[in-house]
């Protein structure tokens, strides 16, 4: 996708994501065409010279303007010559010309704010792992452990006994969830408000408990987003810590390729829950005439619904390498991002996923939270296949750059693994309690949120930490 198309799609979204009335008054659409510019400068100018009255009538607007470039200039702080410095430390013998033509094939990403070129945080570790020209062989190298752990687990998986709902390897995990705000955030005595993630029943996790809290929890009720909300006040000199420690069961869900094709049936597209996830939800689920016409240009002619969700899984698999990703409250249109840049985290890929399976009919939603192992934790993302006649099945795009090999590479298409720590089970949904200020991650939700009296709370850290693990016989 070249740049001109990519930034009127990042004006339509970034009007979306920050307001429909956005075009009612020129400014409005002045600071939103400066921001997708990169004229920070002047959309401060803009905000400055508005009256007292219409900024406070606009101030979800305002925030929202503000936190957008605040966060794209923390993602894009190497200077020119800094992201150079590190390259060279990589490619000793770089020339200029070599840099250019990198920046052009999108292992460099770079972009242009009030007229000085900034590099991203990332693109240093980014360009090992996608200029697969001078890097390919250390790629694979770096990555054959990993492989080779796939395929042990997906082994043993495999010849573990199924319940009724294809689960196995069932366990109970107990960890803990710490949010900690550093002391002197906000003036003392002040509450501030915050939101911790918690497990969900979906088929695949049970029996939730909260052991301990540090605070009175309560559940979050009819959101996307599996919340704890908790309350207190800070303290003078004392950091604020929010801590959950909870248990839940969690396993394994396989469904066999060949079960889910011999039991397939026809899509009732008149039920509901068939509208709702074949339908377009903007701004990163996109059903339209693009999304449609690529990915009938991967299936060919190919009309079976499990068949046609391969097809895809495997191309983006092999077109789309992973990559550290830009703060997804900045990308304005998920799946035209990946299209336009060529790499993408499994977030990014699986909203490409879901998009390209609605514009064929096929239903498919989204799931997120953690993946972990007994000492690791990390944000992760998937999604979920509605196929007739079979029922939900679970499918992780991003790993299937994991498990290349035979006999396993099917294995992530109709499947998962029991170490997740599943959350959420949408995107970009209202918190509940309902939050005051626009969220640090307007799209997921992993890390918590955090907002007091006057506006939300950037400057905190959390962690997931597992404590124990316990296979259930």
């Amino acid at each position: 996708m070249n740049i001109k198309g990519y930034k009127s799609i990042l004006s339509l979204a970034a009007c979306t994501l920050l307001g429909t009335s956005v075009y009612a008054q020129s400014w409005k659409q002045e600071a939103v065409n400066c921001l997708n510019n990169g004229e920070f400068a002047k959309v401060e100018q803009i905000i400055g010279s508005l009256k007292k009255k219409e900024k406070k009538q606009h101030a979800f607007l305002v925030d929202s303007l503000q936190a957008m470039m605040s966060r794209i200039r923390n993602d894009f702080r190497l200077t020119p010559e800094e992201g150079k410095k590190l390259l060279l430390e990589k490619v000793p013998n770089a020339t200029d010309e070599q840099i250019k033509t990198w920046k052009e094939k999108k292992y460099l990403e770079t972009r242009i704010i009030d007229g000085k070129e900034w590099w991203f945080r990332k693109t240093i570790r980014n360009f090992g792992l996608l200029n697969k020209e001078l890097f390919a062989s250390s790629i694979i190298f770096d990555k054959r452990k990993d492989y080779n752990e796939y395929h042990e687990s997906c082994e043993y998986l495999l010849s573990q006994k199924a319940d009724e709902n294809n689960v196995r390897d069932w366990k109970k995990v107990e960890a803990t969830f710490v949010l900690e705000v550093p002391a002197n955030e906000i003036p003392n005595g002040k509450v501030i408000r915050a939101w911790i993630p918690f497990p969900y029943d979906n088929g695949r996790q049970r029996n939730f408990q909260i052991i301990s809290s540090s605070s009175a929890p309560t559940h979050s009720v009819n959101s996307l987003h599996h919340t704890v909300y908790m309350e207190q006040k800070a303290e003078k000199n004392k950091p604020t810590r929010f801590e959950m420690k909870f248990s839940y069961e969690v396993g394994a869900q396989i469904f066999h390729k060949g079960d889910i094709l011999r039991n397939l049936k026809p899509y009732n597209t008149q039920s509901e829950e068939y509208k709702k996830y074949t339908s377009q939800e903007l701004p990163h689920m996109l059903v339209n005439d693009r999304m449609k016409k690529l990915a009938l240009s991967i299936v060919g002619s190919e009309t079976n619904p499990v068949i046609q969700a391969s097809k895809i899984y495997d191309w983006i698999s092999a077109n789309y390498p992973w990559a550290g990703a830009l703060d997804y409250s900045t990308i304005p249109c998920m799946p035209e991002y990946v299209l336009a840049i060529d790499h993408g985290d499994c977030g990014q890929v699986s909203l490409l996923y879901i998009s390209l399976l609605r514009s064929l009919g096929i239903p498919a939603r989204w799931e997120s939270g953690w993946e972990f192992k007994a000492d690791w934790t990390g944000y992760h993302d998937w999604a979920e296949i509605y196929f007739e006649g079979t029922g939900w099945v679970p499918a992780d795009v991003s790993h299937g750059r994991t498990t290349h090999n035979e006999p396993f590479q099917d294995f992530y298409k109709t499947s998962i693994d029991g170490y997740r720590f599943a959350t959420n089970e949408g995107i970009g949904g209202e918190l509940s309690p309902k939050k005051k200020f626009i969220r640090c991650e307007t799209v997921d939700f992993q890390a918590g949120e955090v907002e007091w009296g006057k506006g939300n709370l950037s400057n905190w850290k959390s962690s997931l930490k597992i404590n124990k693990i316990t296979p259930i016989k």
